[in-house]
């Protein structure tokens, strides 16, 4: 078998499309537009870097995620991206008790802020990398109404300690921006990326 031929045999047994997360919102998202895929999670430090902006943040370990996906696979794409809520120039991240949650969610009331998610598609010719942000406009909250979220549990593993698509939807005044990209994985721009890559999208079940 020639070099050409082992490469060609290669690449037809590689999979499509990876996701490199192991979150469900993000499973959910893509389904919705028609893409089939796999999921394989990866697993990479989240560390801010010394000096690091937000968007910069979110972009690079959108890229680290697919990146490393596409190394330790054999998908033909692999798709990773992150989500960070960000408070006057502050990322927030996930709460670790009812208090840090409550600290948060103050913060954010009555206010708004801003989701920035990272998104890229990691190919053997290229790694395409964006970032969305939408604005957040919170309604005006009390101790109380924070403490009982938090009861609920569905803050527990959310950055900024809400989920704009479950109980954390009454907090929300308006957006102004991508609806999918505070969810998890700006749809719109994911798609454009993955039609460049020649991965189809809305394909029947």
């Amino acid at each position: 078998m020639s070099p050409d031929t082992h490469r060609d045999s290669c690449a037809e047994h590689r999979i499509g499309l990876v996701l490199a997360s192991a979150s469900p919102r993000r499973r959910e998202l893509l389904q919705q537009i028609g893409v089939r895929f796999s999921v394989m999670p990866v697993d990479i430090c989240e560390d801010v870097h010394p000096g690091e902006n937000p968007a910069a943040y979110v972009a690079r370990l959108a890229k680290e995620k697919a990146e490393a996906g596409l190394a330790h696979s054999d998908a033909a794409a692999v798709l990773g991206s992150d989500t960070s809520v960000v408070m006057s120039g502050q990322i927030l991240g996930k709460p670790v008790d009812a208090d840090d949650a409550e600290r948060m969610l103050m913060s954010l009331s009555g206010s708004n802020h801003e989701v920035m998610t990272g998104v890229a598609l990691a190919t053997a010719q290229e790694t395409q990398v964006c970032v969305v942000t939408t604005v957040v406009h919170f309604k005006e909250l009390s101790p109380e109404t924070c403490r009982a979220y938090w009861q609920s549990g569905e803050p527990h593993d959310k950055a900024g300690a809400y989920g704009i698509q479950g109980l954390g939807a009454v907090f929300v005044d308006r957006i102004e921006g991508s609806y999918s990209s505070v969810v998890g994985l700006p749809l719109a721009e994911t798609a454009e990326m993955l039609i460049k890559a020649g991965i189809p999208i809305w394909q029947p079940e």
